[in-house]
């Protein structure tokens, strides 16, 4: 039997998993990614990971191993430049060294891009040529496929919508521009202004979940109250899915693309996030477009970054 290696390198963990060539997952595994110690201890933990799914197919073909990075990854597939959360990094050749451990083809993209690769092969996107995938989570990720292929741009870093600028004059982004979408629905951004909010609104649901304790805030107490009809984190969600529409919207009619995925850990929000982000879409993107616009939930789920990584292998 034949099988590939999946790694979804994370600041704090690193989830890998041997994938079958169908983009079924047969065995996974989690290991301290030591990002805080710097790139060559995360070479270490991800050589660790893959030597212990190897243990595990023993006999068996391993035809690769496919690594989903944060930050810009270079053109040559395997250069990783600045990742977020991860320390004493600025320019590293992830391939190339995970390689020499290995011993075995090694193929890095970022991590947002490997996942728009999963969807391509494996999930919501099977079967299309252009879509655009958004991840949602600490930041807004994005990949764009284009005639069935990532569209990687001069060196590797397209595709970034977290950082469209929505509001000029908006707030500050980790990335240092203003009014960024991600500013407005990255997950720190979304909790910190929703616990600022609440002193205006005594009643919601959300204060009863956290306690009374704004550092309990996260999405997934917004999408409880929610879920039970708390009407100020309906509208929480509504919010935020005009941020991320009035994003999207610009990329359509940038890449004359309809169909956008939308993934990651905030998407668990469902139908008043979706709703909205397909309303504000269907309101401001050119008229020929209106009639093609789609908004897909991911379908790999939690799975999405070890099944995406694998797919790089599956290309």
């Amino acid at each position: 039997m034949k099988f590939i290696v999946g790694v979804d390198l994370g600041g704090t963990y690193i989830k890998a998993g041997s994938v079958s060539k169908d983009g079924d997952i047969l065995y996974q595994t989690s290991v301290p990614s030591m990002g805080e110690v710097g790139p060559e201890a995360v070479v270490n933990q991800i050589a660790k990971a893959v030597e212990t799914i190897k243990q595990n197919h023993k006999g068996e073909e391993i035809l690769g191993v496919g690594i989903g990075s944060p930050g810009m990854v270079d053109l040559d597939g395997g250069t990783v430049k600045y990742p977020p959360n991860l320390a004493n990094w600025k320019v590293f050749r992830l391939g190339e060294e995970v390689g020499k451990k290995v011993g075995t083809r090694v193929e890095v993209e970022n991590d947002a891009n490997a996942a728009a690769v999963g969807e391509l092969r494996f999930g919501a996107g099977k079967g299309m040529k252009n879509f655009i995938m958004i991840t949602l989570g600490t930041g807004v990720g994005g990949g764009f496929i284009v005639d069935g292929k990532v569209f990687r741009g001069e060196s590797g870093g397209a595709g970034e919508i977290g950082h469209t600028t929505i509001n000029y004059d908006g707030p500050l982004c980790g990335c240092g521009n203003h009014g960024c979408v991600e500013a407005y629905v990255g997950q720190k951004h979304l909790s910190r202004r929703v616990a600022e909010q609440l002193k205006s609104h005594p009643d919601s649901l959300i204060n009863k979940l956290i306690a009374g304790d704004p550092e309990k805030l996260e999405p997934m107490i917004i999408s409880q109250a929610s879920d039970q009809g708390d009407a100020y984190a309906i509208q929480v969600w509504k919010e935020a899915g005009m941020y991320i529409g009035t994003a999207v919207a610009a990329s359509f009619n940038l890449f004359d693309v309809a169909t956008v995925i939308i993934g990651g850990g905030v998407a668990k929000a469902g139908k008043p996030l979706f709703d909205s982000i397909e309303a504000t879409i269907r309101e401001r993107v050119l008229s020929p477009l209106k009639p093609r616009v789609k908004v897909l939930q991911a379908k790999l789920a939690n799975s999405a970054g070890i099944i995406g990584a694998a797919a790089l292998i599956a290309e």
